[in-house]
């Protein structure tokens, strides 16, 4: 019998414009902890871990990115997610419209954008 093959991870790449900067939003306000980078002064590709996931930081140029707004979104499920966002509100991440809100497809979630307006959803299951 042939071995299927089984997705376990993915750690998706998100662009900023600047790397540094990016890591000390992830690490220093969202908790994340630092797992490489490819220069140790002035990385242009660098990836951050918190618990269970991984995200990579790639540097672009701002210059290429014609619509602000064209960014990925990640959702990320979550658990206690009460204290995930009591967390978060403390450090002044949120925009002034940021709820944890149950939505009508049956999740409990809050979202906001990093500095690079990639935008980030946490949820969980209700």
């Amino acid at each position: 019998m042939e071995v299927r093959g089984y997705l376990h991870q993915i750690h998706p790449v998100l662009p900023v414009w600047d790397v540094v900067e990016a890591l000390d939003f992830y690490v220093n306000r969202l908790g994340f902890r630092i797992a490489f980078a490819d220069d140790a002064k002035n990385p242009k590709y660098a990836g951050v871990i918190k618990d269970a996931i991984e995200i990579h930081l790639q540097w672009h140029d701002a210059k290429e990115w014609e619509v602000e707004i064209d960014r990925p979104m990640l959702r990320i499920v979550t658990q206690n997610i009460e204290s995930l966002f009591r967390e978060y509100g403390e450090k002044d991440i949120f925009n002034p419209h940021t709820l944890l809100r149950e939505t009508a497809w049956g999740t409990k979630e809050f979202a906001f954008y990093d500095p690079f307006k990639n935008g980030l959803t946490f949820y969980t299951d209700v």
